[in-house]
């Protein structure tokens, strides 16, 4: 079981790796979209504010707009300087702290070129330089041309200023929901993939409890015979002087135990052959009536001796395509659990019939009948219904293991109904 659950836990561990993997990924896709339109829309703002300044448009308007996709307000606004650092212009009307401008222009002027976030005041700003030459034309007047201000010798400077607050506030918020929303996903996702993991393993678990199960019936069983043996081997070796025909009945009692173990062994190897999943039987067609027919006559001997009364309803000519020799020892199987399990002159009813492009056979039986509580353990390997005929019949519950392995190889079925202290009776379908 530890192995089986380091495996559940090596699935669980992959799987939360990848989706983990996958969820960041599709959220980071997403922080990054909305994170660069965001860029895009302040660099935008940024660059279509006014650069170009005259007596009539006076430098420092403040310009407070508002989104249209959206209810934040952000605010916008200018300052002009001179090449030493001045102050030539600045918006009017607008409540700021005392050296606030001086600050900010202080801030932007030493790094012109690094478009990046500052706090000024409760806000956080974004800013551009641009610098502004005064080129005379003879006739002309003044014309102000925008320059690059690492490359040019600029007269004055034009600073613009934007708040992003709200920006970063959408930002922040975007993230934190985004956390919370993948932190709730992946727990929903561990979850559920416990649960199915679980789910996935129990079957191994079963098969696992099982194999081990049948590993300790299978000593048990071989015990007892190796018991037999090795015990009428001692016999046999404290009376060496004993001729063999009066120490016959060792003997007798040491074959008994070798046949024992030899049809043990030979049930087991059976079993393994069927839960080959690359065994290739050989179909032929034959005709299936025949073939019960057959197997009942080789036990007609063991039904007169316990005086049960055999009704048969076998259909002739139902010929079939499949494995003869599977379907033989599946019959044979069924009728000698029949006989093994039907009372002293009880009754026995057998019917072969063809059904819907199928072949049907069921053998129903008088007796005792399977507790319900123990009608699922029927075909597992070692089971046995009357435990107290196990060694009077020499049963070793593998009989109806092999034939459910048998039809389950042929893609047939097999199912068994009982009714306790009335009867029990099994039917199998295969196709033609």
């Amino acid at each position: 079981m530890k192995i089986i659950k380091k495996f559940r836990n090596k699935m669980l561990i992959l799987n939360m790796a990848i989706t983990s993997a996958v969820v960041l990924s599709a959220f980071g896709v997403i922080y990054f979209i909305i994170y660069s339109n965001i860029n895009y829309e302040i660099q935008d703002k940024l660059e279509r504010a006014p650069g170009v300044y005259s007596e009539l448009n006076r430098v420092g308007s403040v310009t407070a707009k508002t989104n249209g996709s959206s209810s934040n307000s952000y605010l916008m606004f200018s300052i002009l300087v001179d090449a030493q650092g001045n102050i030539l212009e600045k918006a009017p009307g607008l409540n700021f702290e005392p050296g606030f401008y001086e600050q900010a222009v202080e801030i932007a002027l030493e790094n012109p070129n690094n478009r990046a976030y500052i706090t000024l005041g409760d806000k956080q700003w974004r800013y551009i330089v641009t610098p502004i030459v005064d080129v005379r034309l003879s006739g002309t007047g003044t014309s102000r041309v925008i320059g690059n201000i690492g490359t040019v010798d600029a007269d004055k400077f034009s600073i613009v200023f934007l708040d992003v607050t709200a920006y970063n506030k959408t930002l922040f918020d975007l993230m934190k929901t985004l956390l919370l929303v993948g932190s709730v996903t992946l727990a929903a996702i561990f979850l559920v993939s416990l649960y199915f993991a679980n789910r996935t393993i129990k079957p191994l678990a079963d098969a696992w409890q099982k194999q081990k199960q049948f590993v300790a019936d299978a000593s048990h069983e071989l015990k007892t015979p190796l018991s037999i043996i090795n015990a009428n081997y001692d016999a046999l070796l404290a009376s060496r002087e004993e001729t063999i025909e009066s120490q016959i009945k060792w003997l007798d009692y040491i074959r008994v135990g070798a046949d024992r173990m030899s049809t043990l062994i030979n049930n087991l190897l059976t079993l393994a052959k069927f839960d080959d999943t690359e065994l290739v039987t050989q179909s032929i067609s034959f005709n299936l009536s025949k073939t019960v027919q057959s197997v009942f006559s080789s036990m007609e001997a063991a039904i007169v001796e316990k005086g049960i009364e055999l009704s048969a309803s076998i259909e002739p000519d139902v010929f079939i395509e499949s494995d003869a020799e599977g379907l033989k020892q599946v019959v044979t199987i069924l009728l000698d659990n029949a006989i093994k399990y039907t009372d002293q002159n009880g009754q026995i009813d057998v019917v072969l019939a063809r059904s819907n492009h199928q072949a049907e056979f069921s053998i129903r039986n008088s007796g005792k009948g399977i507790p319900k509580q123990e009608m699922s353990k029927i075909f597992d390997r070692f089971y046995r219904a009357d435990h107290s005929r196990t060694h009077e019949s020499r049963s070793y519950g593998l009989g109806l293991s092999i034939a459910k392995a048998i039809m389950d190889t042929l893609d047939g079925e097999i199912q068994v109904q009982s009714v306790e202290g009335e009867y029990t009776a099994f039917t199998f379908q295969i196709f033609f």
